[in-house]
């Protein structure tokens, strides 16, 4: 059956008896139905029934350069007439994925001259542990095996990062965290205790982390994990100078650093990657999302030439890690338009503009009823609402606020990520303009004013 003949409560139907959703309960999703998204311009996003709305989510936090770049497609198009896949194994490669290559590590920070490439964020995660452990064998310390990361951390659904994920759908029914998998608490400056002070929430992370790694015993944890902004924690934002106290603490207490940029990677908080903002250079870097500005699957493990130098010392036998997709020349071609974009295509520049407006909204909206909290760094951020802006006591589970708001926001024309504890987050492309940036907080703010009018809302205020 052709695509023009399926109506479309045809294909609501067949996504409901066979396609199985990220992130979705099976019923849930079953009774709710999809909503099938049709073409895409810009900012904008039409559904099949021709609803047009704002995406301030960028997709899944991925399109930073807006939709329907048509270098972009065309770089895909010509790469598959040329070349349309190459393996990497067997000392295979194409030109695409060389360049790419060549041109990110000239790009990240210091010392992360290697990449491996990936299909997206969870096999990035994925490799870098993996090479994590095979770096401790190759160099005599098999016993550093231990890994830590943050409560309200996400490093992907595989079945390793999906431990380091420290989110309960992540975890539940699927035997998760792993013995090996530990975390620490948030640098959450709205829920810490000391909030107020930024010395004070990166000095007790700190702490936290050189007695978790004393708890364990020094000789056994290999690494620390962490994201420089936590996203689908709900848009957790540490205070400036934390990343580069925890990387001073890694390197004090002789384990690694892994960070994991995968949302924060290519501009979305303003420097092409968060690292460079606080001088930190990780012993690994992931990234995917805005490597290929979601236009194709592509993820990358950026690895230090110091643990490079040690595996490969270790043993001429081939390090048995690879995938294959990997360095896909259609995903590089993608790839090396989009890092164009970035830089000379105005992209970075234009997200440090929309970005103004970005913060200025954010601030005037902490005066809604609703607003307990407004944090953001670059064009990546959240409001967070509460019951009572005094005690920031949340919302009662039972009220349904996530799922409440998505359809609310849907409904008003504007796609924000909803978060079952009542977070709003927001990442839009960095093509935004400062206009769109105005219809997406005008959208947004409505919502709001019709949720207050709400009486079981009313009633739960504080």
């Amino acid at each position: 059956m052709s695509s023009q003949s399926l109506s479309n409560r045809s294909l609501v139907e067949i996504d409901r008896a066979h396609l199985i959703h990220p992130v979705a309960s099976f019923r849930g999703h079953e009774a709710h139905g999809a909503r099938v998204l049709q073409s895409a311009e810009g900012m904008w996003l039409t559904d099949i029934e021709g609803k047009k709305v704002i995406d301030a989510f960028a997709g899944l936090w991925c399109v930073n350069v807006g939709y329907g770049q048509d270098s972009v497609v065309e770089a895909a198009a010509a790469q598959m007439r040329q070349l349309p896949y190459a393996t990497g194994y067997f000392h295979f490669a194409s030109e695409p994925a060389i360049r790419l290559a060549g041109e990110l590590t000239a790009l990240t920070p210091a010392g992360l001259d290697h990449v491996f490439f990936t299909l997206g964020g969870s096999d990035a995660v994925d490799s870098a542990i993996r090479y994590i452990v095979h770096y401790f064998n190759a160099i005599g310390l098999p016993d550093k095996k231990e890994f830590i990361a943050l409560e309200w951390g996400y490093h992907g659904s595989s079945s390793n990062g999906a431990g380091l994920t420290a989110l309960a759908n992540f975890h539940r029914g699927f035997d998760l965290p792993r013995k090996w998998q530990h975390h620490i608490a948030s640098p959450y400056p709205y829920r810490h205790p000391q909030g107020d002070d930024d010395a004070a929430v990166i000095a007790s992370s700190v702490a936290a982390l050189e007695a978790k790694v004393a708890q364990i015993g020094a000789d056994k944890v290999a690494a620390f994990c962490c994201e420089p902004i936590q996203g689908s924690g709900g848009v957790i934002v540490p205070p400036v100078g934390w990343l580069k106290a925890m990387r001073e603490a890694c390197t004090r207490l002789g384990i690694l650093m892994l960070v994991d940029e995968v949302i924060t990677g290519f501009g979305r908080t303003g420097p092409l990657f968060a690292c460079e903002a606080e001088g930190v250079s990780p012993d690994f870097l992931t990234v995917a999302k805005g490597l290929t500005s979601g236009y194709a699957p592509m993820g990358a493990c950026f690895m230090a030439d110091h643990i490079y130098q040690a595996i490969a010392d270790a043993s001429p036998l081939p390090v048995g890690h690879g995938m294959t997709y990997s360095g896909h020349p259609v995903s590089a071609a993608v790839g090396l338009e989009v890092l164009r974009l970035y830089r000379e295509g105005g992209v970075l520049a234009n997200g440090a503009v929309t970005g103004a407006r970005f913060a200025e909204r954010m601030e005037a909206v902490k005066a809604h009823p609703l607003v307990g909290d407004v944090r953001y760094r670059g064009m990546l951020g959240a409001i967070e609402l509460v019951s009572n802006k005094v005690t920031k006591a949340g919302f009662a589970p039972e009220l349904a606020l996530g799922d409440r708001l998505t359809q609310m926001t849907w409904d008003n024309g504007v796609i924000v990520r909803c978060f079952a504890n009542a977070v709003i987050g927001f990442a839009p492309a960095l093509t935004c303009s400062p206009d769109e940036m105005d219809i997406i907080f005008d959208r947004v703010e409505l919502t709001l004013n019709q949720l207050l009018d709400q009486p079981d809302i009313r009633a739960a205020l504080g």
